[in-house]
């Protein structure tokens, strides 16, 4: 075969800066900078202890004006106080970013809710939601005297996912839609009914977290008592326990610095409050409109949910939700039995990017 001279002696000299000239030209368009994220303009909240904190210490105002974010509304819950109410908001756009613990997080994905968990907690403990009876009710004073009683709660939250633990794992399961079992189950989604029930005699038992602000002045008040709470080697402690934040899917895609302004936000936040317990109870006091000893009780109280520490670890979170989901399915969630998520749903419910290693990581 003949030989084939070299591309450099092949090429007339002129010609060698043309083509250089016409490569760089086609690769322009790949080095041109990504075209910048949409600015949001303002953003919805919900008002709770830390985001008030946030607002009034100005953590919000410097974490979203470096992104455009000028405006931030703080959204009460209302006189309604539904649980569940914020995953409906979420879906409507009425705010971007909610707060529910992993177990109804991954009950609404299930229910159809195109969204996805953008931050998600440390395990919980044992303090978090436990199983309460009226204090001067002589009658119940342990799980074991819940059998054939009447236990009242909101069924898409941690004050089912708890005590459904604690009472199955002692053999007395709750009703479900399928079977009654032997403690009379009824969905409460209000937590005022849900208390005022317990006071009256209406309902024997219930859960609640006891740092929530509609349990929180009953439980100082003297007017409850613990009689149950869930193990610290269980599957509510250690996964379905947990606190999230989540928004919906083409919300994040959409403003993923926003997201990550939310997030940075709310550590520092976290990081403030606890080293000025005082002056932030002080805000809470005022801008939620509570008592100043709730106030502090809903920041210091151990089963106080909105000050955790973050879970870094995206595939933690993704185990947690498969592990709590397989328990909860083998031992009667008739909703997660008829409609739970695949593997490959609850790897994709955990958004990533926010999480260790993520492109939009607080913890880079």
């Amino acid at each position: 075969m003949p030989h084939q001279p070299s591309l450099a002696r092949a090429v007339r000299p002129g010609l060698i800066s043309a083509t250089l000239a016409l490569a760089l030209t086609l690769a322009a368009p790949a080095l041109t900078p990504a075209r910048a994220e949409e600015v949001l303009p303002s953003i919805n909240l919900q008002l709770t202890p830390w985001t008030v904190i946030a607002q009034e210490k100005g953590f919000f105002k410097d974490a979203f004006d470096k992104i455009g974010t000028t405006k931030v509304n703080l959204i009460a819950s209302g006189a309604a106080d539904l649980l569940g109410a914020e995953a409906a908001a979420v879906n409507g756009g009425a705010i971007a970013i909610a707060q529910r613990m992993i177990y109804p997080a991954t009950v609404h994905r299930a229910n159809g809710l195109d969204g996805v968990i953008i931050w998600a907690s440390e395990p919980s403990n044992r303090y978090r939601a436990p199983i309460l009876a009226r204090a001067d009710n002589d009658k119940i004073n342990s799980v074991a005297d819940l059998d054939g009683k009447k236990f009242g709660s909101s069924r898409i939250s941690c004050y089912w996912s708890s005590p459904f633990e604690v009472t199955t794992k002692a053999g007395l399961p709750f009703d479900s839609r399928d079977k009654q079992g032997r403690i009379r189950y009824t969905s409460i989604d209000n937590s005022a009914v849900a208390i005022t029930s317990v006071l009256t005699g209406a309902t024997d038992a219930t859960t609640a977290h006891l740092a929530a602000g509609a349990f929180a002045g009953a439980w100082l008040s003297g007017k409850l008592k613990v009689v149950g709470r869930s193990p610290d080697d269980g599957v509510y402690v250690n996964n379905a326990g947990r606190v999230t934040y989540f928004a919906r899917r083409d919300f994040v895609n959409k403003y993923p610095q926003v997201v990550k302004a939310f997030l940075a936000a709310r550590e520092r936040t976290r990081e403030w409050t606890s080293d000025h317990v005082d002056e932030a109870a002080e805000i809470v006091a005022d801008k939620t409109r509570v008592p100043l000893e709730v106030a502090k009780f809903q920041i210091t109280h151990a089963g106080e949910w909105e000050f955790m520490a973050g879970e870094p670890n995206a595939d933690r979170a993704r185990n947690a939700i498969k592990t709590f989901q397989a328990w909860y399915v083998e031992n009667g969630d008739d909703i997660l039995a008829e409609r739970g998520l695949t593997s490959a749903q609850i790897d994709a419910f955990i958004d990533g990017r926010f999480f260790v290693g993520g492109q939009y990581s607080i913890y880079n």
